[in-house]
């Protein structure tokens, strides 16, 4: 891996003027897990500015927090596990993006068991909740991770670059050698609440045939099947209602790397380019941001 800051002369961005977020009363959400095939039960609580978002383990013990932040990152198979000792809850990434989208800064979020519902595989039923509940604003500033000057990652085939912008963009190109179907498609997406949910929510994560059937033997994803997931065997769509986007794949590429990005605990300002990145790219790349200023 390789991390390099470059200087070039330029006025300097600042952030926008923008007020803390939560809801305004509490919301219930209900659903299967991906890993497990078992019901799971979401409470979303208002929380005080400065809080973030914080999951909390209503199932065991003690009811331990876990904050939505990168340093509690434990692993990214398939999916992103934030975890502190035996606590751990998994495939946040989905709910993440919507709440990126949304702006809302902080939530408590009251789960029944170790993951996330993964409802249909995208990030649509988190973001219509999302749309239908009233929001409260807080007379507190947002702190923005504002990018003045570029950063690069490159690791392997994967290249992730941040440029100063005055808003999030993310411009994605997926490479799919694997599957001539996929194959290669680019994205590029500011932004802004109404584009979220028509662009990029709806977009379904998406496997090849071959790669999800010995987890599914294993009984590693007892949750998964044609209804959480797009899956392409022999270079078709399994699936009986097709892809919602021809280009699918990759706008779900910008709903996962815009569900991680949100872990740094600040909304970002930057014109993000990726390419070929994963959940574990993603992690590490938003690590090298956490250097930028807060403003």
């Amino acid at each position: 891996m390789t991390l390099e800051v470059l200087e070039i002369s330029q006025a300097r961005l600042s952030a926008p003027v923008s007020f803390q977020k939560t809801i305004a009363y509490p919301v219930k959400i209900g659903g299967k897990g991906l890993f497990s095939g078992k019901s799971v039960d979401m409470t979303l609580l208002p929380a005080k500015p400065g809080d973030g978002i914080v999951f909390q383990r209503m199932d065991l013990p003690g009811q331990p927090l876990l904050p939505a932040r990168l340093e509690y990152v434990k692993a990214t198979p398939r999916c992103t596990i934030l975890g502190r000792g035996d606590v751990e809850v998994q495939t946040v990434e989905h709910f993440l993006s919507a709440m990126a989208a949304f702006g809302i800064d902080n939530l408590l979020v009251q789960v029944s068991g170790p993951e996330l519902p993964i409802g249909d595989g995208s990030a649509l039923s988190f973001a219509e909740i999302m749309r239908k509940a009233e929001k409260k604003e807080f007379h507190v500033p947002k702190k923005f991770i504002v990018v003045q000057d570029p950063v690069y990652f490159t690791k392997n085939d994967v290249t992730l670059i941040a440029l100063p912008s005055d808003e999030l963009r993310i411009s994605y190109t997926l490479h799919y050698p694997q599957s001539a179907f996929i194959g290669s498609q680019f994205y590029s997406f500011s932004l802004d609440e109404e584009k979220f949910l028509k662009e990029i929510a709806p977009s379904r994560t998406f496997c090849l045939y071959e790669e999800i059937v010995p987890l599914l033997e294993k009984g590693i994803i007892r949750g998964g099947g044609l209804e959480s997931a797009v899956v392409i065997k022999d270079d078709r769509v399994a699936n009986p209602e097709g892809l919602r986007f021809p280009d699918e794949m990759v706008r779900h590429k910008i709903l996962d790397l815009l569900g991680d990005l949100y872990l740094l605990g600040n909304p970002l300002l930057a014109h993000i380019i990726a390419i070929r990145s994963g959940h574990a790219t993603n992690v590490e790349f938003a690590r090298c941001l956490q250097k930028v200023k807060i403003d």
